[in-house]
Formats: structure tokens, C-alpha cells, sequence
């Protein structure tokens, strides 16, 4: 079909416009018929830029004349609002036919006021003109935001995190099916919109559709129809002049749903100085669903939300509209993000500090992609600053976690000898800090700290390190040397508190059960991929000291009983064998044994295997001293008058008694009947 020449272009034009207006039959025929006046003067509106010297009385007629036309009807119409929108489209081929119809009429209309312009014609021409281009407008303005109100929507929160999640999980392949689930589910919700007219919908969308982009999930936050026809207004409005209103329009209704989208993934608009009045408990909540927006805010819904911008404006309007409608929201999150750097430093914090410090970091490359150009460089600079912040808070909070051990004066002496709980909570820290290691290490890697002095407490308290402590930050990574350090602090504190126990046997007891621990918990983690074998060999050999030294400290006395000297004297008849010496000797010893027993059995070695060592090793010292000592001895008391006074315990009985040892528990001795033969 051939293209329209000029008479019947202008026929067309002011058919579609004063019928899209809302006007009667008799009001087009009219309009028409003004206008059919002038037909002989319609060819040249197709030569008027290449005839510049035209009949220009003739052309002011016939622009009098339609702008006489349009001006007859504005009053009427400005009032009036079809009931179903002529521009936008809807599913029947009239509906598009008429909304392209109605767009392209209004092109004839900027047209022809454009030419108007060109061909300076007189002022009261160009005002009517320029009305009648005003009614088009402030119908598409109407239309714009009908379209808006009708098709913007919040998105499900629930629906954003398990499209995330696939994303992240799986490549772009997989999506094709989850989006023709959803794309039925809105075809089903379509065929029954017309039943449901009258019900109340809940204004919370999901996106019509999927689409993976490198690490960014985009959805459609508007149906692809619903933007083309926002894109053909909004190109239209701004060739009229009308950007400004258009812009308002869109950024206003976008804002809206953005926040409160935003506001379902449980973002609150908090300032720095409420947040860092709450108690750390509700902060501990607040931080997650600040994670979980983030990630979901700038991977799915500023992502989107920019590519919605890109199809309905050209590009500096659409950089415009998405800074007005986006920065204040991720100004908002980012100062959730500002609020806990610059909060009050204490270690409970740092776990939750490294984990914004994390998120906001792998979101960076995004960010700077979303809020780029001019516009968005006060956010991007932003969010570079508050996660340089959120780095200084981990290392100081991390330098905080040391202070507070080596503060910990709590001198109450744990029962038994036991773990100590600051040994407990400093370990299973430790153990969780490396879980951040490629993170720590970017941080201690920023700022980097002299391992030879860390490792130098400096107080003259017992390196339980070993000799070569000091000199093991040469060969670690620097946070190896970090959590090399905090051991070593931790077990100057453990010094320190080992003194409380006025046995010392108990104390030797108290560091051997808190290194094992200590050690045990290195092996156990990947903390001792850090730190390496060599540590624990070393403190592992600590560890075997402190047995060694407790097994001395306890049991010397009791063992002292069972030698020789001083028992023979020569002043004796036969044997040289004192018998009241050799009576204070027994009894002695089992005074002794029975106070370690009534003591040892309510001290703790919570290890089994190193609770079963320690038991072998007194039994290997005791029972064949024990054994030997009575055999020399015991027939110069079984002759005598109740012998069992003074051989109370049979080897047997030892070891059984051995065994109540480190139970945490007192226990009572069972003696076995024995015949006093001589052995």
C-alpha cells in the first residue's frame, strides 16, 4: 500500500486526533469539513521543506483552520478520560491498530508545528497549533501514567531470593524453565483478570521474566509490551519538550516501587545514629537482611531497574531518571553500612563486620557497572570509602579481639583444673577467623604489621611459645602471624591465671589440659594450614612438659615414702630394718596416697586418650615402686601386730584407685581383702 500524500496524511492526522479526544461523530465531521476547505493546499506539506518560498497566506489558512478545529474542542476534552486507555496496547488487534494510529497522528502534529516554526508564521498560528499539540500531550501524559500506576509493581522479596540463588547455582540454561512457569502463571492470571476486576490485588509483582547477564540477574520489572508502549510516549514527550513532565512522571511512580521492594526485602530507613543505638542483638538481624538486600538489590533490582530506564529513554534521559530514582536507595543502604563501620569496636562484631565487608567487596565490580557515567560517581565513590571502612573496622576489631584477651583478669580458678572458658571462646574464635582467611589476608595484606614484634610480648611473663616463637613470623603469612600472635597472648593469660591454684601440681595440671585444648583445636581446623606441623609439634611438646612437671610435682611426695633411706639403722639387732621407721613410712605413704586420691579424682583431663596416658604414667612410676617396697619390707610388718594398720592397699588397690583419677568427681578407695603372707 502506498505511503499517504500529504492531503490525506493531514486528513488522517486530524481524524485520529480528534476522534482519540473523545469527540462525537458530528464534532470529526465538522473538523473535517473545516478542513476539507483547504484540500488544495494539502500537497504542499510534503514539499515544505524543499519549497521554502510557498503560498504563505494559503498555508496560514490552512494551519488557522486546524488549530481552529482542535481549539473548538480543548474544553471538552481536557475534562474527559476515555474508560480504557486508546493509546496504550491491549490484546485485540483494533486496540494496537488505534494506538499506533494515535501515535503517529500526534508525529503529524509535532510535524506540522515544527514546520510552523520553520516557515515563521504568525504568532496567534503557532499558539493554536501549539494547543492543539498540548491536548495530544496531555493525553499521553495521562496515558504515561496510567500505564505506570497499572504496571509498576513491588517484587516478590521471596521470589527475588530463590532467583538469585538459582542464578548463582546454576548457569543461564536453567532459567528457561522457571520462566515459562511464570510466563503461564501470568497468562492464567490475564485469561481471568476480567473475573477479578473488582478484587483488591496485592500491588506485589514478579518479574515477567529471567535473563542471566555475566554476575548480574536482570529481570522484567515491567511487562516488554507495557515498556514499548512507554518508550513510544516517553520518545514522543520529549520531542514535544514535555521531558521534564515525563521524567517526573516515571521517576516518581519507579522510586516508589523501588523502595518498596526494597523495603520487603526488610530494608529500613534508618539513620547512622539510630543504628548505632540498638542493641547488638537486633543489629546481628538487621546485618543479615542488610546482606541479603544488598546482593539482591544491586545484582536483580537496580540491574533491572537500569535496564528498564535504557528501553523506555534514550540514553542521557535514562542515566537521568535512573539516578533519580535509584541513588537515594543505595545511599540508604550504604549507610547501614557506614553506621556499623564507625560503631563501637568489640569482637562479637567482627564476624558480622567481615561479612558486610564481603558482600559489599564482590558487589563493587557491579556497582560500578549499574551507577555508572557522571551521575552515578558519588555513589560508586561511596561505596569504595564505606568498604575501605568496613576493612579498618575488621583489622580494629581484630586488634580489639587481642586487647580483650589480654585484659581478661577473671581470676576465679576453674575447678579441676579444666579448660578455662576464655581458652574455649579465644580457640573457637580463632577457628572461625579462618573461615575468613582470603579475606583476612587481603585485609592484613593492606595494611601490613611487623611480625617480630607482635610476637614479642614484652612483659616477662612465661613464653609458652618455646625459644624460637618470636622468629616463626619470618616464614608464616601475615595472618598466620596474626593468629600465631593471639595464641601466644592467650597462653601468657593462661600463665597468668595458673597461678591461682595454690597446688602445683594443679597448675602444672591446669596448662597442660588448656595447651592440649588449644592444640587439639589447631589440628582439628583448618587453622593449622596457617600456622603449620612444626607448631604443633612444638606445642604438643609443651604439652608433654607440663605432664611431666605436674606428674613430679604430685606424686614426688607420695614416691619419697617408698625408698630406702633412712630405714635401715645400725643400732639394729638383726636385720638393721627399724621397724617404727619402716610403720611411719606405711602410714605415711598412705596418708599421702589417700590425699592425692581424695584430690585427683575431682581434677579433670577432659581428653580420654590424654586423661588414659597421664593414669599409665603415674601406675608405671607407682605400683612397681609400691611393689618393690613392700616385698623388701612387708614381711617385718605381717609378723607383727595388725599389719593391715600400716599395708592398707594392695598393688591391685592402687590401681584401681588410679583409675577414679581426673573424673571430676571425688571418689572413695575400695580396699581388697588380703591375706599378709610374705610376698
Amino acid at each position: 500500500m502506498a505511503a499517504p500524500d500529504g492531503e490525506e496524511r493531514v486528513l488522517m492526522t486530524a481524524q485520529h486526533i480528534v476522534r482519540s479526544l473523545g469527540t462525537t461523530d458530528t464534532m470529526t465531521d465538522d473538523m473535517l469539513q473545516i478542513l476539507s476547505k483547504f484540500d488544495h493546499r494539502f500537497s504542499s506539506m510534503n514539499d515544505m521543506n524543499k519549497k521554502q518560498e510557498s503560498t504563505s497566506s494559503q498555508d496560514s489558512d490552512y494551519y488557522e483552520a486546524a488549530a481552529a478545529a482542535a481549539e473548538s474542542q480543548q474544553l471538552q476534552n481536557h475534562s474527559r478520560r476515555p474508560s480504557s486507555s486508546n493509546v496504550s496496547r491491549n490484546n485485540t488487534t483494533t486496540g494496537k491498530e488505534e494506538a499506533a494510529a494515535y501515535l503517529e497522528a500526534v508525529d503529524e502534529v509535532q510535524y506540522m508545528l515544527d514546520s510552523l516554526f520553520l516557515q515563521n508564521r504568525e504568532p496567534e498560528t503557532q499558539a493554536r497549533a501549539q494547543n492543539l499539540l498540548q491536548l495530544a500531550m496531555e493525553r499521553l501524559q495521562e496515558e504515561f501514567r496510567h500505564l505506570l500506576l497499572e504496571n509498576s509493581r513491588s517484587v516478590d522479596p521471596d521470589w527475588l531470593f530463590d532467583s538469585l540463588a538459582a542464578a548463582e547455582a546454576a548457569g543461564s540454561s536453567s532459567f528457561q524453565h522457571s520462566l515459562d512457569d511464570h510466563d503461564d502463571a501470568i497468562a492464567a492470571e490475564e485469561s481471568s483478570g476480567d473475573d477479578n476486576a473488582d478484587e483488591d490485588v496485592a500491588p506485589v509483582a514478579t518479574p515477567a521474566a529471567l535473563v542471566q547477564q555475566t554476575t548480574t540477574t536482570v529481570v522484567d520489572l515491567v511487562h516488554p509490551d507495557v515498556v514499548l508502549d512507554l518508550g513510544n510516549i516517553a520518545q514522543r514527550m520529549i520531542a514535544a519538550k514535555y521531558q521534564n513532565e515525563c521524567c517526573q512522571l516515571y521517576v516518581n511512580s519507579r522510586k516508589t516501587v523501588l523502595e518498596e521492594s526494597l523495603y520487603g526485602l526488610g530494608v529500613e530507613k534508618l539513620s547512622i545514629d539510630e543504628v548505632q543505638k540498638m542493641p547488638w542483638e537486633t543489629l546481628e538481624d538487621k546485618i543479615k537482611k542488610w546482606i541479603q538486600a544488598m546482593k539482591v538489590g544491586v545484582k536483580v533490582l537496580f540491574a533491572s531497574e537500569k535496564l528498564l530506564c535504557d528501553q523506555v529513554f534514550p540514553t542521557p534521559i535514562a542515566e537521568t531518571c535512573f539516578s533519580d530514582i535509584s541513588k537515594g536507595a543505595m545511599m540508604q543502604l550504604l549507610s547501614f553500612g557506614e553506621a556499623i563501620a564507625i560503631s563501637r569496636r568489640s569482637p562479637e562484631k567482627l564476624f558480622k563486620v567481615l561479612d558486610m565487608y564481603e558482600t559489599l567487596r564482590d558487589l563493587v565490580r557491579e556497582i560500578k557497572s549499574i551507577f555508572c557515567g557522571v551521575l552515578g560517581a558519588s555513589v560508586k565513590s561511596e561505596a569504595s570509602g564505606i568498604l575501605m571502612r568496613l576493612g579498618e573496622a575488621a583489622r580494629g576489631t581484630f586488634a580489639e579481639f587481642e586487647n580483650a584477651i589480654q585484659r581478661d583478669g577473671l581470676r576465679t580458678p576453674v575447678p579441676g583444673g579444666g579448660v578455662h572458658p576464655l581458652t574455649r571462646y579465644v580457640m573457637n574464635y580463632i577457628v572461625l577467623l579462618c573461615e575468613y582467611k582470603d579475606t583476612l589476608e587481603q585485609l592484613f595484606g593492606e595494611k601490613k604489621k611487623d611480625g617480630s614484634n607482635l610476637l614479642d610480648s614484652g612483659n616477662g611473663e612465661t613464653d609458652l611459645l618455646g625459644d624460637d616463637g618470636r622468629h616463626e613470623g619470618e616464614k608464616m603469612s601475615r595472618l598466620a602471624v596474626q593468629i600465631n600472635w593471639l595464641t601466644h597472648v592467650l597462653l601468657n593469660n593462661l600463665d597468668g591465671k595458673s597461678k591461682i591454684y595454690k597446688d602445683p601440681a594443679l597448675t602444672y595440671l591446669f596448662l597442660m589440659n588448656n595447651v592440649h585444648y588449644i592444640v587439639q583445636k589447631v589440628k582439628s581446623s583448618c587453622v593449622i594450614v596457617l600456622i603449620g606441623d612444626d607448631w604443633v609439634k612444638k606445642q604438643t611438646g609443651i604439652v608433654r612438659q607440663f605432664a611431666t612437671s605436674y606428674q613430679r610435682a604430685a606424686w614426688i611426695k607420695v614416691l619419697s615414702f617408698l625408698k630406702d633411706e633412712g630405714i635401715h639403722s645400725s643400732g639394729s639387732f638383726s636385720s638393721g630394718v627399724s621397724r617404727v621407721v619402716l610403720k611411719d613410712r606405711f602410714k605415711n605413704f598412705n596418708a599421702a596416697f589417700e590425699e592425692a586420691h581424695k584430690a585427683q579424682s575431682t581434677w579433670v583431663v577432659f581428653d580420654p586418650q590424654l586423661r588414659d596416658e597421664l593414669r599409665i604414667s603415674i601406675a608405671d612410676k607407682l605400683l612397681p615402686a609400691y611393689r618393690a617396697f613392700v616385698g623388701r619390707y612387708g614381711n617385718f610388718l605381717e609378723t607383727g601386730r595388725h599389719p593391715d594398720k600400716y599395708i592398707k592397699f594392695s598393688a591391685e588397690d592402687l590401681e584401681s584407685a588410679i583409675g577414679d583419677f581426673f573424673e571430676g568427681s571425688s571418689g572413695s578407695l575400695t580396699l581388697r581383702r588380703r591375706s599378709f603372707t610374705a610376698q
